[in-house]
């Protein structure tokens, strides 16, 4: 914070409510999911939701959030050059998005070679964001060369260990957790902020939501790459008690979304530059777009959440 189950990948047509959920990464910005009576309903966005989404924020039992991810600030390259530029414009698309939102939610990359310089500049410009408050985990960028340390300086006021932390609003409990400290091939989290998390979740009632963010999935999205967490079946073995949990990740650069029971994990897509998909490449390196196109491939992520409900309704912004 600022100072202080099975993977399925057919395309939409002929899909129940449940598999829309499911894949809201394959529409984008498109569809808006709300849950209503305890149905999840899904519609294709149009100009007027903008209206409806300022008078559902005037609900005070109404949560909207937003999360950011992987900015790269201080990343040169043909892929993106001007991730600046990038973030400003995602900040701005925040500013304008008809409503307030209760917090903004960066998880991770926020710099590119995690320099003092960097970290100023990213903290500078969440600034500008109109919301009461910013909060942040780090990215494996984040920690070039001293373990984390210069962001530390930067953003971790009022955190545990290596910068965890948790919160409550609007009946909902949120974990920020750490899994880029520890590379070797995958990420990890380690027996301290496991028993931090254990410690957390213990007090709660299993109808509380909960709500995760962390940098790495802690799911098992393409191990060859180092897409997953290695310890983070523990972390799901805690959550499996609880009848909504929803994951949200960045450091794929691509949406991606999968549910196993209760528990739902959406990657998040960039403000910098695409990734390309599992195994349409050797490596994950910095894509070049065609001229024109990187906007579409950028963006931010809305979410919703009702008191009362037991999911979260989420929603894809583009950077066009």
């Amino acid at each position: 914070m600022i100072g202080e189950s099975t993977q399925e990948n057919s395309g939409p047509e002929g899909m129940s409510r449940r598999q829309l959920m499911r894949h809201a990464g394959w529409f984008g910005g498109a569809v808006i999911l709300s849950v209503v009576g305890g149905e999840v309903i899904s519609h294709v966005a149009h100009n007027h939701d903008q209206a409806a989404a300022a008078t559902a924020a005037d609900d005070p039992n109404t949560l909207r959030f937003v999360q950011v991810s992987d900015s790269h600030i201080g990343f040169t390259g043909p892929a993106n050059t001007d991730v600046t530029g990038s973030f400003e414009h995602a900040i701005d698309r925040i500013n304008s998005l008809g409503f307030r939102p209760d917090f903004v939610m960066h998880t991770g990359d926020l710099t590119h070679l995690s320099t003092p310089g960097q970290f100023d500049q990213v903290k500078q410009m969440l600034s500008t964001v109109h919301t009461d408050r910013v909060f942040v985990v780090p990215g494996e960028h984040d920690s070039v060369g001293d373990h984390g340390t210069a962001y530390r300086r930067a953003f971790g006021a009022n955190t545990s260990g290596d910068g965890w932390y948790s919160f409550d609003t609007h009946g909902v409990h949120f974990l920020a957790l750490v899994n880029t400290l520890s590379l070797e091939k995958f990420g990890h989290l380690g027996t301290e902020q496991l028993d931090f998390i254990r410690r957390d979740l213990a007090g709660l009632k299993s109808d509380t939501p909960i709500v995760v963010f962390s940098h790495i999935p802690l799911f098992a999205m393409y191990p060859q790459w180092g897409w997953t967490t290695d310890d983070s079946l523990q972390v799901i073995n805690m959550l499996r008690r609880f009848s909504s949990v929803t994951c949200l990740n960045g450091h794929v650069h691509q949406l991606f979304t999968k549910t196993e029971g209760n528990i739902t994990f959406h990657s998040a897509t960039t403000t910098a530059y695409p990734l390309p998909k599992p195994g349409h490449a050797s490596q994950p390196v910095p894509q070049v777009l065609p001229a024109g196109q990187l906007k579409d491939a950028l963006g931010i992520r809305d979410v919703t959440f009702h008191e009362g409900d037991h999911a979260l309704a989420v929603k894809e912004e583009r950077l066009t």
